[in-house]
């Protein structure tokens, strides 16, 4: 079992600190002073951004999916030809110098469409004051991937008018976070501690599983075993795979799959995860399964970002591995600028 001086030990950047703090962080980004945007006739909105930054367009997307607004997310250099005066095309980039999401936004200027821009400063930000754009500022925790809720929720502050959901289910959200965090922090290093277990569970290559609804907590997950942990993962829409990937389990193979299933996924994708465990079963598969909590989506989805997340710092230190540095993505980067 992992204890604490071995977790400061690995973990030299104390990454593991900001996450025993996301419940507190949560709730003073909600209830800061940042300043709400007025925008009005929306019916489409873009959100823009990479890695840990893009993230939250797939949460976004997630909430908004049984709305009328139509969502689109880029993970790149476009923008969809559907933008026109009644879309609002948000910018994420925490650091502020994202190569790929600075290109869409100078490109945006030239569309008849609504802007608005979030990072810790950077040339997103310098762009935006010389061309009078909407900006707001947040600072950055540790790295960008643990920055998540404070953007998450400074976000949901600022696009209130805009993003129709419930305080209540925000307020929620974060009282969720602050249940898990006695569970899942640094605090609890035993056996009773689901994210460390996870962990220890979790061998070779990862296949995570996901039914419609979830998409984002496991694109999450994957980015965070592979920048935290550095090892492979990958991901499958449950549905899907059954008509493709499956036929792969019929070779003997290295990969791990993990279910992550919804508390009340729709009732034939219930019929499907009990299908494909029949099938695990019968072939001597080994699986791991994580349920999410019941109730709204943001809950659930925050519930799961937290725990994942957590287990891929807690992967990382049983490896060996610090799981701040991301040398790989940085060399990229310097090849881009």
């Amino acid at each position: 079992m992992l204890d604490l001086e071995t977790l400061e030990r690995i973990d030299k950047k104390s990454m593991h600190k900001i996450y025993d703090k996301w419940a507190e962080i949560s709730k003073n980004a909600y209830n800061s002073d940042i300043k709400i945007v007025e925008f009005r006739d929306i019916d489409h909105i873009v959100f823009v951004g990479m890695g840990g930054s893009g993230t939250l367009g797939d949460i976004f997307s997630s909430i908004l999916s049984k709305t009328n607004i139509h969502v689109s997310i880029v993970k790149g250099y476009l923008l969809p030809k559907t933008v026109d005066k009644n879309s609002l095309v948000i910018f994420t980039s925490v650091s502020g110098n994202t190569v790929e999401t600075l290109s869409v936004l100078k490109d945006t200027i030239k569309q008849d469409c609504k802007t608005i821009s979030f990072s810790s400063g950077g040339k997103l930000e310098q762009f935006c004051k010389e061309n009078n754009l909407e900006y707001r500022k947040i600072e950055k925790n540790h790295s960008p991937r643990a920055s998540f809720v404070s953007y998450l929720y400074s976000m949901l502050k600022v696009l209130e008018n805009i993003i129709p959901i419930n305080k209540n289910e925000i307020n929620n959200s974060i009282k969720e976070l602050e249940i898990l965090n006695d569970k899942i922090s640094s605090k609890n290093l035993t056996s009773k501690n689901p994210a460390l277990k996870l962990a220890e569970e979790i061998s070779n290559i990862p296949l995570i599983y996901y039914p419609w609804g979830l998409q984002a907590a496991a694109i999450r997950f994957k980015n965070s075993l592979q920048e935290n942990a550095k090892i492979h993962a990958i991901i499958e829409d449950v549905v899907e795979a059954s008509h493709n990937g499956i036929v792969a389990w019929e070779k003997k193979s290295d990969i791990y799959p993990i279910l992550l299933q919804g508390h009340d996924d729709y009732i034939k994708t219930k019929e499907r995860w009990g299908i494909l465990k029949t099938y695990f079963d019968s072939n001597e598969i080994k699986y791991n399964e994580i349920l999410s909590i019941s109730g709204d989506i943001l809950s659930k989805l925050i519930h799961l970002v937290y725990l994942l997340d957590y287990a891929s710092i807690y992967k990382a230190v049983l490896c060996d591995t610090d799981p701040t540095p991301v040398e790989s993505i940085d060399f990229i980067k310097s090849k881009l600028e």
